[in-house]
């Protein structure tokens, strides 16, 4: 699956990329810099991102299934 940010969230990921290196490295970043960056970080770390919340959503459905079935189980 293909992970996708709108225009404006990349934009303001940029900016904020710029930002950091501004205030921590003290360097300017070119805004085709930082979107290089956002996009190398979106191809390198969105995927285990994404995994991780289906992953995360997938325990946490489990677990309330589990309650349920906890909950309102009758004895036969």
């Amino acid at each position: 699956m293909k992970h996708t940010l709108s225009t404006e969230k990349r934009a303001a990921l940029a900016a904020a990329l710029s930002g950091f290196f501004l205030s921590e490295f003290e360097e300017q970043l070119s805004e085709f810099r930082a979107n290089e960056i956002v996009e190398f970080l979106i191809k390198e770390i969105g995927p285990a991102q994404y995994n991780k919340g289906i992953a995360d959503a997938h325990k946490f459905i489990s677990d309330k299934l589990e309650d349920l079935d906890a909950e309102f189980y009758q004895t036969e």
